[in-house]
């Protein structure tokens, strides 16, 4: 009989004879749009970022809904206030709260530019979507983006029954926002004990900012992102750093020591497509490995980014979608 594992993986979900033709004509259109723009570093962040909120760069304009409010949260440095967006279940009935953290490699996008996202979870979640609109690099670089997502989560706890009737009960977001919500979590760990997210949402999200992870080199396709572009964010972020600094677990939650440590419940996902695989394969495998729960969802021939998408335009968004609602419900009992 065969020695059995004591970690599975599902290679199937990485076998690229089995992507579907939906979704490789979907990356080729992917890799077709980001030839035709130029790339944040090559204008600037500021102009890039009014480039894309004009609709001038490969991504279309943002959507702007209009049963979004925006609100400002205080800071923990003086004088200054955070942005913030938020969105309530169409149904008017929230049972809590979910911390949204955008993506867009710490440099590009605020809370304002994914409406469309933020109100699908709203209203499919049956919670108040809460995007916090945290300070970018290279302007401000870390840990003033971090910063501001631990601000957020505490004022919520404190403040979230008030304001919107319900506990903050998630916190997640996609990429950068993932790598942030990770830090929010271990953040809390020792900042709050007394409270407990009831899950993670961790979509695609960087995890070791040291140096990359393996696929990040090994990654053939210019697919929404690549290690030229991802280097420029770390530099960005983290300017004057060494790779061994960059190690800190408090920069990269990948060196958090989680030995002995109760993790919220946390789901990972990622496109077999995209350079950060290996963060959510490695990452996941760490926190099941010390008793933490830990649902990791890999979709076969999914960019990076891929949850972002409409609906529709490949097969691995709705997936993605329909997953994290299933994960949502089932940790708030409905």
């Amino acid at each position: 009989m065969p020695m059995k594992s004591d970690i599975f993986v599902d290679a199937s979900k990485f076998d690229r004879s089995t992507v579907s033709e939906k979704t490789k004509k979907f990356n080729e259109s992917l890799i077709k749009t980001w030839k035709d723009g130029p790339r944040w570093y090559e204008v600037g962040a500021a102009e890039y970022r009014k480039l894309r909120w004009e609709g001038k760069t490969p991504l279309p304009k943002p959507v702007i809904l209009p049963g979004g409010v925006n609100m400002t949260i205080p800071s923990r440095d003086p004088g200054r206030e955070i942005p913030c967006r938020y969105f309530k279940p169409a149904n008017g009935v929230s049972k809590g709260i979910h911390l949204h953290i955008h993506g867009g490699g710490w440099v590009l996008q605020s809370e304002a530019y994914q409406d469309p996202y933020l109100k699908y979870m709203a209203d499919h979640f049956d919670l108040t979507v809460f995007s916090v609109g945290y300070r970018l690099a290279p302007e401000d670089p870390f840990p003033a983006g971090a910063n501001d997502c631990y601000d957020a989560a505490e004022w919520l706890i404190k403040n979230g029954e008030e304001k919107f009737g319900g506990e903050l009960m998630f916190t997640g977001g996609e990429s950068a926002g993932g790598h942030l919500a990770a830090l929010v979590a271990l953040y809390l760990l020792e900042k709050a004990p007394s409270f407990a997210f009831r899950g993670l949402l961790l979509h695609f999200g960087c995890y070791d900012l040291s140096g990359f992870l393996p696929m990040v080199d090994h990654h053939e396709l210019e697919l929404v992102i690549d290690l030229d572009v991802m280097q420029k964010y770390i530099d960005a972020l983290l300017p004057n750093t060494t790779p061994m600094e960059r190690r800190h677990a408090s920069i990269s939650p990948f060196f958090a020591d989680i030995r002995g440590k109760k993790l919220p419940p946390a789901l990972f996902t990622c496109g077999s497509e995209d350079p950060l695989l290996d963060d959510t394969l490695f990452m996941g495998a760490k926190w099941q490995a010390w008793g933490n729960e830990a649902v990791v969802r890999i979709y076969n021939g999914a960019p990076h980014g891929f949850i972002m998408f409409p609906p529709g335009t490949c097969d691995a968004v709705q997936e993605g979608l329909d997953a994290t609602e299933e994960f949502v419900k089932q940790k708030i009992g409905t």
